[in-house]
């Protein structure tokens, strides 16, 4: 087996060093091993990319050493749905037959008022 490049050497210490930082974080070990786990299948051709994520890996390393940071999320879109699956309208806008979210807000501006109930 060859010896790892600069950069596989890099990524490996990145690895590690996002480890030690997300111990006793929540959900933080875990996400950076999905992480770099989807991504293991890239080739090493690929270098643009790989060094995209670097830089993505380092910086996340930044906010998980800051005293800020107590846990480790993420805001993705659930696998397999995608746009065209939930409907023909504008990206963003919710599937048919849902309202999304209310607003406390009427049409007007003001408060909403909730029916008298006696």
């Amino acid at each position: 087996m060859s010896r790892p490049s600069r950069l596989q050497r890099q990524v490996l210490s990145l690895y590690r060093e996002l480890l030690r930082a997300g111990r006793g974080k929540p959900g933080a070990e875990a996400r950076v091993r999905a992480e770099f786990r989807q991504h293991a299948c890239l080739p090493r051709s690929d270098v643009l990319r790989i060094e995209y994520l670097y830089r993505r890996g380092r910086r996340q390393l930044q906010l998980l050493r800051s005293g800020h940071a107590t846990a480790m999320g993420a805001f993705v879109r659930p696998r397999g749905l995608t746009e065209e699956a939930r409907g023909a309208g504008a990206p963003g806008a919710p599937p048919d037959g849902d309202e999304g979210p209310r607003s406390p807000l009427n049409d007007v501006g003001s408060p909403e008022t909730p029916p008298n109930v006696r």
